[in-house]
């Protein structure tokens, strides 16, 4: 893969980063002891995009190369730090993608760290299955999904959101952007539920600030690979939608359940 295929594999993410979370500019895993494979891999990413965050440097399946999660991607680089490559590798016995196995995986550890509490969640008393939701007030795919919420919780899933505003937190102007800004109110409100149902039928959140996780949300959002709301994640961790119907959540869930359920 070229340099430029790779650039332009990233610039999307890092554009975003750079605007929105210069805090998360800093690699995240540990570095490795020079003349290791590890930091060859390190060294070959950081050359070809020097403001990527690594955030994951792991054994490939395949022998001789590296798995690499940086900026919202998943890459494979030689040991030696020749070959990178993009795409999907395939188990050519088994027919699966260890590519999607490994994002799963990746994902299911990252939004267990994410408290239940810095969610806004719509579940039934007795849940059979749970979702996390990346979503924006203003996407209209995620007003129509959340239009349906009392037909997910009777299909017996948990719908956990989280704060993902698609105009990023930082503005061209070097301001806090109106989407962020009202979701920012929308989880600083007295009854975070009532007003989330409310922004989604188009009603502006009353002003509101407080020690708030959107931010942080959102920067998960852009190390997961999220690029459009609604993501929508299994409880292993994989990507099972964009907009859902109910039906289709229902089966999409079950095919995911870590709970055999």
């Amino acid at each position: 893969m070229s340099k430029k295929f790779w650039l332009m594999l990233c610039a999307g993410a890092l554009a975003i980063h750079a605007g929105a979370s210069m805090a998360q500019a800093a690699v995240s895993t540990p570095p490795p002891a020079a003349n290791t494979p590890e930091n060859t891999v390190r060294q070959t990413i950081l050359r070809l995009v020097p403001k990527a965050q690594i955030d994951q440097i792991t054994p490939a399946p395949m022998p001789g190369f590296y798995q690499v999660i940086a900026s919202g991607h998943l890459v494979y680089v030689s040991t030696d730090g020749k070959y990178v490559m993009n795409g999907d590798l395939i188990d050519g016995v088994k027919g699966v993608s260890l590519t999607d196995d490994a994002w799963a995986s990746y994902r299911k550890t990252e939004l267990a760290k994410v408290p239940v509490t810095d969610r806004i969640v719509f579940a039934p008393k007795n849940p059979k299955y749970t979702v996390t939701v990346f979503t924006d007030v203003t996407c209209p795919y995620c007003r129509v999904l959340h239009q349906q919420i009392d037909a997910f919780n009777k299909e017996g899933i948990a719908v956990q959101y989280l704060a993902w505003p698609r105009s990023g937190v930082i503005g061209e102007d070097g301001k806090p952007t109106q989407t962020y800004n009202e979701m920012v109110s929308i989880w600083c409100a007295s009854d975070r539920n009532e007003a989330f149902t409310a922004a989604k039928k188009g009603h502006d959140p009353k002003p509101a600030t407080c020690n708030n996780p959107v931010k942080d949300q959102f920067d998960l959002g852009l190390k997961l690979g999220v690029t459009g709301t609604p993501a929508v994640y299994a409880e292993d961790g994989t990507q099972i939608g964009g907009y859902l119907s109910p039906a289709e959540m229902l089966e999409a869930v079950q095919e995911h359940s870590t709970t055999g359920g």
